[in-house]
């Protein structure tokens, strides 16, 4: 942001200079208060637990599988690892008519986050 800013005051006099980046800080690599909401959202509901949990498990399992061992709609299944991959804690894996899920990273951490959690 502050870089656009210097940008743009600059070519309005007429000269076009280009900061150097800043050094890094220790703060530089912590998620902004807006990434860990996009994050906490996505396990917001005990269903999208139950499936974070199951593909945890279960990677590559599909969406029809999920609904048939949560004994729940596909369209509810569907639309809750939708909100998963929205909030980046699941990557879906096209492969023809077949989709596969599997935990990312964050997903990962927060599934061992939430089994800790609930043993505690």
């Amino acid at each position: 942001m502050e870089l656009w800013k210097s940008i743009i005051i600059l070519e309005q006099s007429g000269m076009l200079v280009y900061k150097k980046k800043r050094p890094m800080k220790k703060t530089d690599n912590l998620k902004s208060p807006k990434q860990m909401e996009r994050h906490l959202k996505g396990v917001a509901n005990h269903r999208r637990i139950e499936i974070l949990f199951l593909i945890a498990r279960e990677k590559g399992i599909t969406v029809e599988r999920i609904a048939e061992k949560l004994d729940c709609n596909f369209k509810t299944v569907s639309e809750h690892t939708r909100r998963l991959v929205q909030a980046g804690l699941v990557k879906k894996n096209y492969s023809g008519r077949t989709v596969a899920h599997e935990l990312l990273p964050y997903g990962r951490i927060f599934h061992n986050f939430i089994k800790t959690f609930q043993h505690s």
